[in-house]
C-alpha cells in the first residue's frame, strides 16, 4: 500500500471510529464534506466506507475488519438495552383549558398575613370582570409555623393557618363559581419539607398530602404542582421559585425573568410589579412580567423592601394570543 492509500485509509478509519453507529450513507457524506480534495465524488467516498466496514464483496479478503462493526452486527447488538432504568420524569406544563380564557391571577397572599384591604380590592375588581377561572399563583398560605426559620410560637399556629385557607377557598368558590387553580409555591413547599424533616413516616399517606389537608376535592380546587409551569395560550405562568435563588435582577424582576425564560412569562414570588420587553434580530418582541403581592408590605423579618400590592388579569384567544393587565393597587385604587 503506497503513502496515498495509507493516508486515505487513515481518513476513513478516523470517521468510522468517530461515528461508529452512523449509516454508511451518512458517513460518506461526512467524509466527502471534510476531505473534498481527497475523493473524486460522494460515491467514491461511500465505496471506501463500505470497503472498510466489510460491506463490499471483496473487503473481507483484502483487510482485517474485526475492529469495525458491520451494519448487521449493529442491528443485532443489545449492548445499550441493558442500561439501568432511569427514574427521571419529565415535568409537563399544565395546559389551561380554552374555556378558561378570562383569568384572575392572585399571587403571594400569604394567609393569614394577607393585607385585608388589598385582597378585598383585587377580589372586587375581579368579580366585576366576571372571570371564568382563578389562578392562585403560589404562596397563598404562608405556612409560617412549618418553616425552617426560628419561629415565634405565640403567633397563629399551623392549624389556624390551614383553617383560614380552607375558609378563603370556600368563599372564593361561593362568590365566583368558576374553576380555581391552586399553584404550589415555595411557601406551600414548607408543608412537605416539614413532613420530610419532622414526620417522614407520614409521607405517602394521602390524608397528609396538602391537597387533602386543604380539602381541594371537596371544594373543587385543582392543584398545580410546585415547579410545574402553566400554559395559558402562549403565556407561561410560574410562581417564580422554579428558577432557584439569586437569578433575578435586583432592579427589575421581570428583566431577570426574561434572562432566564426568553419567552412570554409572568411570575409572582418577588412581590413587585414590573415589566420588561426585548426585540430579537428578527423583530419579534418578547415581554415578561412580575406581579405584586396581596400580603402585608412590612413584615417583621423584612420591614424595608420594594414590595407593592398588585394582581393580574389575563385573557387568551383560541389562537394562543393573549393580553396581560399587570395591575397595581396604590392608595386603595387599582392602577
Amino acid at each position: 500500500m503506497n503513502d496515498r492509500q495509507t493516508y486515505k485509509t487513515d481518513l476513513v478509519k478516523s470517521i468510522l471510529e468517530e461515528f461508529p453507529n452512523a449509516s454508511t450513507r451518512s458517513l460518506a457524506s461526512i467524509l466527502f464534506e471534510r476531505y473534498p480534495l481527497d475523493f473524486i465524488n460522494l460515491e467514491q467516498a461511500r465505496g471506501h466506507i463500505r470497503y472498510y466496514r466489510g460491506e463490499h464483496e471483496n473487503s473481507k479478503s483484502l483487510r482485517d475488519t474485526s475492529h469495525f462493526t458491520s451494519m448487521e452486527e449493529r442491528k443485532n447488538r443489545q449492548g445499550w438495552s441493558k442500561l439501568p432504568e432511569s427514574d427521571y420524569k419529565e415535568q409537563e406544563a399544565f395546559i389551561m383549558p380554552q374555556g378558561n380564557n378570562r383569568i384572575l391571577m392572585l399571587s403571594d397572599i400569604h394567609l393569614p398575613y394577607h393585607d385585608e384591604q388589598a385582597l378585598s380590592i383585587a377580589l372586587e375588581w375581579g368579580y366585576n370582570k366576571n372571570p371564568n377561572a382563578i389562578i392562585l399563583n403560589g404562596d397563598t398560605i404562608d405556612m409560617y409555623q412549618a418553616s425552617r426559620f426560628i419561629k415565634d410560637r405565640r403567633l397563629r399556629d399551623l392549624s389556624g393557618e390551614i383553617n383560614i385557607t380552607r375558609e378563603f377557598l370556600k368563599q372564593l368558590k361561593e362568590e365566583f363559581d368558576c374553576p380555581i387553580y391552586f399553584k404550589l409555591g415555595n411557601h406551600e413547599d414548607r408543608w412537605e419539607n416539614y413532613l420530610k424533616s419532622v414526620a417522614p413516616e407520614l409521607l405517602g399517606i394521602a390524608d397528609f398530602e396538602l391537597r387533602n389537608v386543604l380539602r381541594f376535592g371537596e371544594l373543587g380546587v385543582t392543584e398545580i404542582k410546585s415547579k410545574q409551569s402553566i400554559k395559558a395560550g402562549h403565556l407561561n405562568i410560574l410562581h417564580g421559585h422554579e428558577f432557584g435563588h439569586s437569578v433575578f435582577s435586583p432592579v427589575n424582576a421581570a428583566r431577570g425573568l426574561y434572562m432566564r425564560s426568553k419567552a412570554y412569562s409572568i411570575v409572582g414570588h418577588h412581590h413587585q410589579t414590573s415589566e420588561h420587553s426585548e426585540k430579537d434580530l428578527n423583530g419579534n418582541v418578547v415581554t415578561t412580567w412580575s406581579m405584586g403581592c396581596l400580603c402585608g408590605l412590612m413584615p417583621e423579618y423584612m420591614p424595608y423592601n420594594k414590595w407593592n400590592h398588585g394582581f393580574a388579569w389575563v385573557e387568551t384567544e383560541a389562537s394562543g394570543d393573549f393580553e396581560v393587565k399587570n395591575l397595581r393597587i396604590i392608595e386603595g385604587k387599582v392602577r
